[in-house]
């Protein structure tokens, strides 16, 4: 049993540029990287264009007006992101996904970020309404498609939330540099105790849920996901967080991103009705790709509905200790720590009825 992620054996060899670019000044060390990757682009004529929703990075686009559609993704490393994030892991995860049709070309790494492949499409930016509706069964779909993706090389995986999730919490700082950010933490956030406490149950309860362990990107909010209206389909970006994991972890983190991250509202966070929907198309797709039959059983619905929403817990407690950690560390302009107090608060909410859901016999 593994966590590893296998790249097919002939995969290219990523390309690595000695190249360090400074995370306040990207667009002037993207232009040298252009060069390495588009020597006959016309240096006066590359246009760039700063996208400014990440908030674990930042990111640059980088073309020229004679070829719009080939657009190379600068993107650098935030400050002290390699603490929590496992950069080779993504690396791999990136070549996978490529390799089966669900990632663009990574061009290539650098010392603090990697260059890739602009996707065609549009970003979804809300995971509600008309604009998330009309492709849902193709997220749905897309997120199948992946969780039957086999990269283990012949061995059984192994889930890295616990892993992760333990790496994260012996990650959150016991003092804060800022003192104001230590006051609130002790005025809003629940003990370390009692965080701890909450995880040794977690993984008692949910490891025993029987849900499957798959290839998952765990990191699906709405601008994570481009829907190509042209050509049908989605596609799903950044990969930093992709691993082996629960199949109803991947979902559950989903759906708890309808809620949105800058203004936080839980109240959009899918119906039954709506749950049970996208559940149906996931699975034909799924059983679709690992079994060749598409049909699906009242039971084998009702038991991933209870999965997903236990596994939603788990989100909140995975997001809760990111932001602890990047309320210390990040650079970007955003409340990490006001984001992370309202994951733990709506997990403490909603545990009671959650945990009286059941599994059906």
């Amino acid at each position: 049993m593994e966590t590893q992620i296998h790249v097919p054996v002939g995969s290219p060899v990523i390309r690595k540029i000695p190249i360090f670019v400074d995370e306040h000044n990207v667009a002037e060390g993207a232009m040298t990287l252009i060069q390495e990757l588009r020597p006959a682009w016309d240096k006066s004529h590359v246009k760039t264009k700063l996208f400014t929703d990440g908030t674990t990075n930042k990111l640059v686009g980088c073309y020229v007006e004679d070829s719009p559609e080939d657009v190379v993704l600068v993107r650098v490393y935030g400050n002290k992101t390699e603490l929590f994030v496992d950069r080779d892991n993504e690396l791999k995860s990136f070549q996978v996904l490529h390799a089966n049709g669900c990632a663009p070309h990574l061009y290539c790494t650098f010392q603090n970020g990697i260059c890739y492949e602009f996707v065609q499409g549009e970003l979804l930016f809300h995971c509600c309404g008309p604009t998330y509706v009309s492709p849902f069964r193709m997220i749905a779909g897309e997120m199948a498609r992946i969780h039957a993706i086999h990269a283990h090389n012949g061995c059984i995986p192994k889930p890295n939330l616990w892993i992760k999730m333990r790496k994260y919490f012996s990650l959150v700082p016991t003092e804060f540099t800022d003192q104001a950010t230590n006051l609130r933490i002790q005025q809003e956030c629940p003990s370390k105790a009692v965080l701890e406490q909450e995880i040794v149950w977690m993984k008692e309860h949910l490891s025993t849920l029987g849900s499957p362990v798959v290839l998952c990107h765990n990191d699906l909010l709405c601008k994570n996901i481009i829907h190509n209206s042209k050509e049908g389909h989605v596609r799903f970006i950044d990969y930093e967080y992709s691993s082996y994991n629960y199949q109803a972890f991947d979902i559950g983190n989903h759906f708890n991103e309808f809620a949105g991250m800058a203004e936080l509202d839980y109240g959009l966070y899918p119906s039954r009705e709506m749950q049970m929907d996208w559940l149906k198309v996931y699975l034909q797709a799924y059983k679709l790709f690992t079994k060749k039959t598409e049909e699906v059983s009242e039971r084998e619905l009702e038991t991933l509905f209870v999965q997903v929403n236990k596994f939603a817990l788990a989100s909140h407690f995975f997001w809760g200790f990111w932001a602890l950690i990047q309320a210390e560390y990040s650079t970007i302009d955003f409340d990490f720590l006001g984001y992370a107090v309202l994951r733990f608060k709506n997990y403490f909410k909603i545990k009671p009825a959650v945990m009286a859901l059941q599994i059906p016999e």
